[in-house]
């Protein structure tokens, strides 16, 4: 693909943006935090079928005529399995057994497929270590790319992941979408595929500053973005296509999942062009910085 797209002309605004949704991501972090699933805070998961078709909104009402209010129900796989989330209520697990009598009462007949309970101590033990090895990732990467690149290299793949896992836990939580483990998982994966198009970017610029000797550091950056657009677009389309068909077809148990690592490849698209070249850019990369040593000895012209 030659293009000669002028990224970085625009560079300072997609600064404004990013630290703009970054400032508002971490203040509703701050304010309104995360909208936990039970595999976070604790509670009942139960599955029942039923044989024939039954309103969700019936369910619903039986439930919280029942003391139930805040109960989650929705369709699993089809329209005879039904899935009820109940928060932790004191670490009672007797929950489920209850929640099936309720539902018994009703005139349609059901069987019930699975009870999970999770009590509130498991469910921050997986927080808190969820949280960890997140940074410790994060931490990983900082080393690698500092030890394959270039210390200016590290801190602009670093604060673009950051900038990707922040601004994804700041939507689930403007929107109180559930943030459960498959929602860390796609976290997680969002972190190694914007790492993976950060190398990608980061090699073809570290190589256009040994080679393009006559060209200024905006011009560089411009250059080596142009060249790896393509590649970034049809990864990115790729990769789209089948998420958005996990979120359609997927089932409810994954639709976190999948609107996380959608979120994930277009905002890790986004910061490997704007957040890392611009950081770069901040830093004042040189040719210098990237010069390759000349081994010892090269100045006598091969000469004991």
């Amino acid at each position: 693909m030659n293009t000669k797209f002028k990224f970085m002309k625009y560079r300072k605004i997609a600064g404004i943006i990013s630290i703009t949704l970054f400032i508002i991501s971490v203040a509703s972090l701050f304010f309104r935090g995360l909208s936990l699933g039970l595999d976070f805070s604790g509670g009942t998961l139960i599955e029942v079928s039923y044989e024939t078709p039954i309103s969700l909104e019936e369910v619903r009402s039986s439930l919280e005529s029942n003391g139930y209010a805040d109960s989650q129900v929705v369709n699993f796989g089809t329209n005879l399995d039904v899935l009820i989330k109940v928060a932790d209520q004191s670490g009672n697990s007797s929950i489920g057994e209850d929640i099936f009598n309720i539902l018994k009462n009703q005139e349609i007949p059901i069987d019930l497929k699975r009870v999970e309970f999770v009590g509130p101590q498991v469910g921050d033990e997986l927080r808190d270590q969820g949280g960890l090895g997140m940074l410790i990732a994060l931490f990983m990467i900082l080393i690698y790319v500092a030890f394959r690149f270039q210390y200016k290299f590290a801190l602009g793949a670093v604060t673009a992941l950051a900038h990707d896992v922040v601004i994804i836990l700041g939507l689930f939580s403007i929107f109180s979408w559930d943030f459960d483990l498959t929602v860390l998982a796609a976290l997680l994966a969002v972190i190694g595929y914007s790492l993976n198009d950060t190398i990608v970017v980061s090699d073809r610029i570290r190589e256009n500053f040994r080679t393009e000797r006559v060209l200024e550091p905006i011009d560089m950056v411009d250059l080596s973005l142009n060249q790896t657009l393509g590649r970034t677009i049809v990864t990115s389309l790729t990769t789209l296509l089948v998420l958005f068909a996990l979120f359609i077809f997927g089932g409810e148990l994954i639709r976190g999942f999948s609107l996380a690592l959608i979120i994930g490849v277009l905002i890790g698209t986004y910061s490997s062009i704007y957040v890392v070249a611009n950081m770069l850019m901040s830093l004042t990369l040189t040719q210098e910085d990237l010069a390759v040593p000349e081994p010892e000895g090269a100045d006598f012209d091969g000469m004991p």
